[in-house]
């Protein structure tokens, strides 16, 4: 952004809706190449003005002030007057004595400006899977705006320009190969971030002695389930194909929320006997956790984005916290991640 500070001429009353402003640079710099010998034409093809509309301003001008600016004398063109010779002078003169004051003063306006700039800055928008380290990294980041969406929704904004990252988890190589070709040919970039448990999480104590995913086709065990598209719905899905298992003989599949944390809390509060989370959440809930299935979590996006400073930040605060957490384990490095991109 440039910003000036240019000497302008107002005509009319104080109170005038409609006052006549005439910008004296662009005034001067018109009669300074009149002076200089241009015609009134070429003066008006150099500034990219038409003729008419450059002679209807210096009628308006030269009528405002009262004083012709410019003499028109038959076979020699257009002159300067002595009035528009003051003029040029006076707005050189101006601009020399307010070229310091201007300067210093310009500083410290562009100095607020990118104050403001700094605190109207932009939001992240960031789609991801439910996750307690997604969550508390972005808290302790900041500068994102978090949305909690299933693994195949947040890709599917991000493919849609809906937002500028997604965060998914797949729990096998086949699938994740398929995601990344699919990321790759939109031109995505793709960064693993860490490894971490799915399970069923179950009262302390386990008094239903669940044991395996085919325990929730027991009648009387009430399930409940995570929504449609989220990457533990296709995961809990997968393994029930896998296993032979019809949906509709698990008594509470369609009952469902939205993060690891509503399932924990439906289970302590008796609403439900078992339900499918992340290890931490059981543990920091007391509840009891029956590993299933590893995972890895992966964070997309445009490959511009992917030199941002600030995700950079994220993504090293999402190694680091999944690093220290039980459940969870760091990934950074290609060779940890094989034949899953």
């Amino acid at each position: 952004m440039r910003i000036q500070i240019r000497p302008t001429l107002v005509f009319g009353s104080k109170n005038a809706k409609d006052p006549a402003i005439v910008d004296l640079v662009w005034l001067t710099a018109l009669l300074k190449d009149i002076e200089h010998g241009k015609t009134l034409m070429s003066a008006c093809k150099k500034m990219g003005l038409s003729y008419r509309n450059v002679w209807q301003r210096l009628n308006d001008v030269e009528q405002a002030l009262g004083f012709k600016l410019i003499d028109r004398v038959r076979g020699h063109g257009s002159q300067l007057s002595e009035y528009a010779r003051y003029l040029i002078q006076f707005t050189e003169d101006f601009d020399q004595k307010t070229m310091r004051l201007g300067q210093s003063s310009l500083s410290h306006l562009e100095e607020g400006f990118s104050q403001f700039r700094v605190k109207d800055k932009k939001q992240l928008r960031f789609a991801s899977s439910s996750d307690p380290i997604i969550q508390k990294a972005v808290f302790e980041i900041g500068g994102f705006e978090l949305i909690t969406a299933g693994s195949g929704e947040a890709l599917e904004r991000l493919l849609n320009y809906e937002v500028d990252i997604a965060g998914f988890h797949v729990s096998d190589p086949q699938s994740s190969q398929i995601i990344s070709k699919r990321l790759q040919k939109e031109g995505m970039q793709i960064f693993p971030v860490m490894k971490r448990v799915q399970g069923l999480l179950v009262a302390k104590g386990n008094p239903h002695n669940i044991i395996s995913i085919k325990d929730l086709l027991r009648p009387k065990i009430r399930f409940i389930n995570r929504q449609k598209g989220s990457g533990t719905r296709l995961l809990l899905d997968t393994i029930l194909a896998k296993e032979g298992m019809l949906v509709r003989g698990i008594k509470g599949y369609e009952n469902e929320e939205f993060t690891h944390s509503a399932i924990a809390t439906a289970i302590l509060a008796k609403k439900a006997d078992v339900g499918m989370g992340v290890k931490s959440i059981a543990l920091e809930n007391g509840l009891d956790f029956i590993q299933l299935k590893d995972e890895i979590f992966f964070l997309a996006m445009s490959e511009e984005l992917s030199l941002n400073a600030d995700l950079a930040k994220l993504i090293r605060k999402i190694r680091v916290l999944s690093g220290a957490s039980p459940g969870y384990k760091s990934i950074g490095l290609k060779k940890q991640i094989a034949g899953w991109l």
